[in-house]
C-alpha cells in the first residue's frame, strides 16, 4: 500500500470521527481552539494506535493466512465500509453531547477507532510501503502516524463544521468514508487477481 492509497484509507477511516466531531460542534455553545484540539488529539491518537495493535496482533497469524491475505483484506475493508454506510442510513440520531471529559472522549475514541484495528490486520496482508528499503514495521508506524494526523485535522475541522452547518454533513461523510473503504478493498482484490493471471 503506497502513500496515496494510505491517505485515501486514512480519510475513509476518519469519517466516523468526523461525524462524532460534527455532533460535538453542534452541541457546543462556544467553539474554542482548545475544544477542537482536544477532540482531534483523542480521535487522532486512537486512530493511530489501533492499526498498530491490529498489525502486531495480525503478524502472529501471517504465516497461516499468506495464501488468502488478499481475500481477508478485501472482506475486512468491505465489511467496515458497509457498516459505515448502514450507520449513516439508519434513523438513529446520535445525542449531541458537548462534553469533552475523559470518560466520554475515551469511549468515543475507542468506538470510532475499532475499524482502524481491523485495518491494522489488513496491513499484514497488504503491507504499507511508504519508504522503500525500510523494514515493514517502520513503514507501518509511519502509516499509522499518517492516519492519526489526518484524523486529527479532519476531526478539528468537524467540530467547526458542526458549529456552523449543523448535522447536515454527518451522514454524507459516513457514506463517503464507507464507499472509499469498499473501493480500496476491491482494488486490493483486483490487483491480486490480475497478478495471479
Amino acid at each position: 500500500m503506497g502513500l496515496a492509497e494510505l491517505i485515501i484509507l486514512a480519510v475513509g477511516l476518519a469519517m466516523d470521527a468526523f461525524a462524532v466531531s460534527v455532533c460535538k460542534g453542534l452541541a457546543m455553545k462556544k467553539i474554542t481552539v482548545k475544544n477542537s484540539v482536544v477532540c482531534g488529539l483523542w480521535f487522532g491518537s486512537f486512530q493511530a494506535l489501533m492499526p498498530l495493535i491490529g498489525y502486531f496482533a495480525g503478524i502472529r497469524f501471517a504465516s497461516y493466512i499468506v495464501d488468502i491475505d488478499h481475500w481477508i483484506a478485501f472482506i475486512l475493508l468491505v465489511l467496515i465500509g458497509i457498516n459505515m454506510i448502514k450507520e449513516a442510513a439508519s434513523d438513529d440520531e446520535d445525542d449531541a453531547d458537548a462534553s469533552i471529559n475523559f470518560k466520554i472522549m475515551f469511549i468515543m475514541a475507542v468506538v470510532t477507532s475499532i475499524d482502524a484495528l481491523a485495518v491494522g490486520i489488513t496491513f499484514v496482508c497488504v503491507p504499507v510501503s511508504i519508504f522503500s528499503g525500510m523494514p515493514e514495521y517502520i513503514n507501518t508506524f509511519f502509516g499509522a502516524g499518517i492516519i492519526g494526523i489526518i484524523t486529527f485535522v479532519i476531526t478539528c475541522a468537524g467540530v467547526k463544521i458542526g458549529s456552523v452547518f449543523g448535522i447536515k454533513y454527518k451522514s454524507k461523510a459516513e457514506i463517503a468514508g464507507g464507499v472509499v473503504l469498499i473501493l480500496l478493498g476491491l482494488k486490493v482484490l483486483l490487483e491480486h487477481l490480475i497478478k495471479s493471471i
